[in-house]
């Protein structure tokens, strides 16, 4: 979008609007001694092509996670993106995209919705997969009080290799539910099948793990 510069006359009545005489009256608060009495010492204007070179240049000198091994964990950590998935965001009815408020607005949003949850059932075999909800976190306690009121069941088994966050949202989600929350060890990014299955029994009502976990910073995230 093209940047219009505002007029002397726009100026003009904005200024007579809020009761000013000019635009320095709006930096009256500051004190002289706080404000910069020359002028910046930034080079001149240069073309779009020499500025896109000029940042090319300055990119160009940083090292990218994909050039080096990574090594953060926590959730992060190199993913291999098909080529196949840019061409399929750039159609058309991906690009609309908007919020599902707005029927006019909104097919792109309900095409990836229903693209997403398309391939969780095949994945998973599962009958029904839901989506639209706000982020992971919101996401996971909304499952967890779904299976609770489903089964009636009150204890839910966490591994400690989930994302603390994640856990920290079903903390408070628990506070006014009839709800305890149990934690299972996790070593080197695994989380111990003995031990969650020493804890599963009829008080059980969900089981939660984390694919790719939080490996990398947590060894034991009791909750």
């Amino acid at each position: 979008m093209d940047f219009t510069q505002i007029s002397d006359d726009q100026k003009h009545r904005m200024l007579e609007t809020i009761g000013a005489k000019r635009v320095e009256d709006l930096f009256a608060s500051i004190p002289a001694s706080q404000r910069l009495q020359r002028a910046l010492e930034i080079p001149a204007g240069c073309s779009e092509p020499e500025l896109l070179d000029e940042l090319s240049a300055l990119a160009g000198r940083n090292s990218a996670a994909d050039d080096l091994a990574c090594f953060l964990g926590c959730g992060a950590y190199d993913h291999f993106v098909p080529t196949v998935v840019s061409d399929l965001a750039m159609r058309g009815e991906f690009l609309t995209a908007y919020t599902p408020y707005q029927a006019e607005a909104s097919q792109g949003t309900l095409q990836a919705f229903y693209e997403f949850q398309t391939m969780i059932c095949q994945i998973t075999g599962m009958d029904i997969a839901n989506a639209s909800l706000y982020e992971g976190a919101s996401a996971l306690a909304e499952a967890m009080l779904m299976a609770r009121s489903i089964n009636g069941r009150s204890r839910v088994v966490v591994s400690n290799a989930c994302h603390p966050e994640y856990v920290e949202t079903l903390r408070t989600y628990v506070q006014r539910q009839d709800i305890e929350l149990q934690a299972v060890p996790a070593g080197a990014g695994v989380t111990k099948a003995g031990e969650l299955r020493a804890r599963l029994d009829e008080r059980v009502s969900a089981v939660v793990v984390q694919q790719p976990n939080f490996f990398g910073c947590v060894e034991d995230l009791e909750p």
